[in-house]
């Protein structure tokens, strides 16, 4: 068989060929099957594995990520119980609306044992946060700078919370022939725990 065979098949009378290129043609044609077989079915089953090959990372990941937050549960817990302690150790420190009169005496007490003179000691007005109530006190007293610290170091050693704001102290002078002296102003900040109506704000709160 020869080029000049080939030229001269004749594709409309497939069975005068003769039989070597009947071989070769059936050969081919079975070739050409195959690999539109691979190419219309197995490349896109290629495509479905590695699409479940990603699938699998992100199972993974997410399983390797799960886990961890399961070896850390034990330790998360007993840092919430500390948590829950804490807090219930603060608002303890926070007194009642019944003794919120006993804590001014004593922040003014601590005034008066420091040696200092007090010109203004007033309450302002109550201001709610979100579980409990802001008590503001203007305070004016006239001293030494060793009764100052000793003043603030009390208050600051109380048993319930009170914050110092806003402190200044000055120079001061009282008459005309009369030695300068210093006055210290500040803000004092107590706390109170909410009324009993608002006890359930503060159980979500602590819930928190």
């Amino acid at each position: 068989m020869n080029l000049d065979t080939i030229n001269n098949l004749d594709f409309e009378d497939v069975g005068s060929w003769p039989k070597p290129v009947k071989i070769a043609s059936g050969v081919l044609l079975f070739v050409l099957i195959i690999a539109a077989g691979w190419w219309f079915h197995h490349r896109h089953q290629q495509e479905q594995l590695e699409m479940v090959i990603a699938k699998e990372q992100e199972l993974r990941q997410t399983f390797e990520f799960k886990q961890r937050k399961a070896a850390n549960l034990v330790a998360l817990r007993e840092q919430l119980e500390e948590i829950k302690q804490s807090f219930g150790d603060l608002l303890k420190r926070l007194p009642d609306k019944t003794e919120v009169a006993g804590l001014l005496v004593d922040i003014s007490q601590q005034g008066l044992g420091a040696g200092l003179e007090f010109e203004l000691f007033k309450p302002g007005k109550e201001t709610e946060s979100e579980f409990y109530v802001e008590l503001p006190i203007k305070i004016r007293v006239a001293g030494d700078y060793h009764s100052f610290g000793q003043f603030v170091s009390g208050v600051a050693d109380l048993p319930r919370i009170v914050t110092q704001h806003n402190i200044k102290i000055f120079k001061d002078k009282r008459g005309k022939d009369s030695e300068p002296r210093l006055i210290m102003e500040s803000i004092a900040k107590t706390y109170r725990y909410m009324d009993e109506s608002d006890g359930e704000a503060i159980e979500e709160v602590a819930a928190k």
